[in-house]
């Protein structure tokens, strides 16, 4: 009998490393912008967020600085409305920062990719994409 359950316990433990091993959301640590929902970023452009330990974000959003508490449990993440410095930028920068912000509004959830790209989920529709800095 010992000898059935052994493989049964190590088959076990090998499904438990695994779990240990998914990707994390890190705090203290940068996130450049790559995608919002159906659309890449302008050329050149530079979005990011960092997450805070204190549960505040903040990066740029392409023009201005911005920042928002943000709350996190297990694959759910909330922002709070985000804020930002009101540096003004050309018009298509502006439009892409201001449907950045937006998006992070209505962030819900958060997920890797097979590539490992953490996208942050809206309640319907494609995710903010990112990749560590």
């Amino acid at each position: 009998m010992i000898y059935r359950a052994l493989p049964l316990a190590l088959f076990a433990a090998t499904l438990a490393g695994c779990a240990s091993d998914a990707p994390q959301l890190e705090t203290e640590r940068s996130y450049r912008v790559e995608w919002i929902g159906e659309r890449p970023l302008i050329d050149r452009s530079h979005l990011t967020i960092t997450f805070a330990a204190d549960g505040r974000a903040h990066g740029n959003a392409g023009c201005n600085h911005w920042f928002a508490g943000y709350s996190l449990k297990d694959d759910a993440i909330r922002f709070e409305t985000p804020g930002s410095t009101r540096k003004l930028c050309a018009p298509a920068l502006m439009e892409q920062e201001r449907r950045f912000l937006e998006a992070l509004g209505q962030v819900q959830r958060w997920d890797f990719n097979v590539i490992g790209q953490l996208q942050l989920w809206p309640a319907s529709g494609k995710p903010i994409r990112l990749w560590a800095e």
